[in-house]
């Protein structure tokens, strides 16, 4: 008696349930997946709204540009005070707001310490004296003197 079309069918019977199976398998992985993939989506949901809370507070926010660590000066409308400056800005301010009157750049930088007689030394104080103009901590008049905003 021939047992070949018995074990074929019998064969058959397996490769459908074994079909079946995986079928079942892959069904589960993918939902798993999802699963991950909803985890991993939240986190970054969370991460992205705490970054922004972040980014409002009031304090300097490093961040590299060109490979440089440099800070970030808020505005003086975003700020609720001078403290949220760094350091040498604060510094700069307080000399602005000391003076009796409208301030060069060689002042300040003369009260800070700086070679006033070298234009190079007194050119990155011009950018921190702009930027704290251009974020409303203090005016730059047309003469380039600056004065301190309310």
């Amino acid at each position: 008696m021939d047992h070949r079309p018995a074990r074929r069918s019998e064969l058959d019977a397996l490769v459908e349930q074994l079909t079946k199976q995986l079928q079942e398998v892959e069904v589960e992985v993918e939902r798993d997946e999802l699963a991950i993939a909803e985890r991993v989506l939240n986190r970054l949901a969370d991460q992205a709204q705490a970054d922004a809370e972040a980014a409002d507070s009031f304090a300097p926010v490093p961040v590299k540009v060109a490979g440089r660590a440099v800070l970030l000066i808020p505005h003086h409308s975003d700020a609720a005070d001078e403290g949220a400056l760094p350091g040498d800005y604060r510094k700069i301010l307080a000399i602005v707001r000391e003076a009796d009157g409208p301030v060069q750049i060689r002042a300040v930088g003369e009260r800070l310490g700086l070679d006033a007689s070298v234009r190079g030394k007194l050119e990155p104080l011009r950018a921190k004296m702009t930027k704290l103009a251009d974020r409303g901590w203090l005016h730059k008049r047309p003469d380039g003197r600056f004065t301190a905003r309310s």
